[in-house]
């Protein structure tokens, strides 16, 4: 789950006027907001991508430079959401009707996501960036689609790009194989921990977080896309954490609502993300502990004021929905289009100032691919598997 990912509650109601914090135990709200703010994360990650060519190689240059911490994003309101949604159902519910649940949110978009990449594959060729690819075989190429399509790490001997991407069609979808984990994991043993230990296991995870982020000499947490050891390593301490604190607060939170919920955090995101980086080359861990102050502080933040927060008026309402209906397509589709866009101004030796109007163009065109996929594919072909794994005979 995307990350990322939507869910539909039964009973989409919260009330507004409560004197007293609403315990999540005591409700079961649709989180309008929480659909918005991951739209919004999305959104923030195709900007990250789109201007990363940019930065000439030096991740300090970057603009938005922290948008990556998106994906922790994600995991967070990953782990919130399955807590809320499936801890309360397993007296009626298998491991396998949720796994099947699972597979049939999150998998048809994994497929889009690398038939989409595939066919930008020759589009994106650049001898700056990737110098080979015009030399790539079709045949190597589409077994790396399939492959993709199952969400299998491919090999280092079937990595086309050359970048040691898990999934070098769609780097993305790294985060959608430690988001499998996650729900496997939390199927097989975290729905079965009590809150005291769940929060034995996060401080322990956070603590994890906090000696990798100060101690790595890069001064942040990103990485996880690739399966050596180093990389999987990165991978598994970015799920752990956030994911973990994500069911927990599901477990424990009590929400309180807030004016203007969607508004405020929403400009939180866009500055958490927007931070340039800190402490430079000298000073790295400076960077690192303000990474930690936004997992550990600031997105538990966010998820409780979303939580407890409504969305006042239609227009806002549709632009939740808007947001929370691409946000999981958007985001394993939006990097083909950022690859196609990165070999262009590449081989045009385009500077942001020249390059700007093409940049929105991409990002434009990558709402409109994912709008396109969720409603005329991802929409028909989970309710057709709804209808024909889930509904009861």
């Amino acid at each position: 789950m995307n990350p990322l990912f939507i869910f539909n509650y039964d009973n989409p109601f919260i009330n507004t006027n409560m004197k007293q914090p609403l315990s999540l135990a005591e409700s079961k709200p649709h989180y309008e907001i929480l659909d918005g703010l991951r739209g919004v994360a999305a959104i923030l990650v195709v900007f990250f991508h789109i201007l990363e060519i940019h930065s000439g190689g030096d991740h300090a240059k970057q603009i938005i430079n922290h948008g990556y911490l998106a994906v922790d994003f994600f995991f967070l309101l990953s782990g919130f959401v399955i807590g809320y949604a499936y801890d309360d159902r397993w007296d009626k519910m298998t491991l396998k009707d949720f796994f099947k649940r699972r597979l049939i949110r999150l998998q048809p978009m994994i497929i889009i996501g690398s038939l989409i990449g595939a066919a930008l594959f020759y589009f994106q060729d650049s001898p700056g960036l990737w110098p080979e690819i015009h030399d790539v075989p079709v045949w190597k190429m589409l077994l790396v689609m399939l492959i993709g399509c199952t969400l299998i790490p491919v090999s280092k001997g079937m990595d086309i790009r050359g970048w040691s991407e898990m999934h070098p069609l769609n780097g993305p979808a790294w985060s959608l194989f430690f988001e499998y984990i996650a729900n496997i994991v939390y199927a097989l043993v975290l729905r079965h921990l009590s809150k005291i230990v769940l929060a034995a296991i996060t401080l322990t995870a956070a603590g994890v977080t906090i000696h990798y982020a100060l101690t790595n000499p890069n001064g942040d947490i990103i990485g996880g896309w690739s399966i050596d050891a180093t990389q999987m390593r990165i991978g598994f301490t970015r799920l752990a954490f956030p994911f973990l604190a994500g069911l927990l607060l599901a477990r424990t939170a009590k929400l309180r609502y807030t004016k203007h919920a969607f508004l405020v955090a929403s400009l939180l995101l866009v500055v958490l993300f927007s931070v340039p980086r800190l402490g430079g080359a000298e000073h790295p861990w400076m960077n690192g502990l303000y990474e930690c102050f936004c997992l550990m502080v600031m997105f538990p933040f966010i998820v409780w004021l979303g939580a407890g927060g409504k969305v006042k008026g239609e227009k806002a309402s549709k632009l939740c929905k808007f947001l929370g209906d691409i946000s999981y397509p958007i985001y394993i589709t939006h990097f083909p289009i950022a690859y196609v866009y990165m070999a262009w101004a590449t081989n045009n030796n385009y500077t942001l100032e020249e390059a700007w109007p093409y940049g929105i163009l991409a990002l434009a065109a990558a709402i409109l691919v994912a709008y396109i996929s969720m409603r005329f594919y991802d929409l028909p072909v989970r309710e057709w598997l709804r209808k024909r794994y889930l509904t009861k005979k």
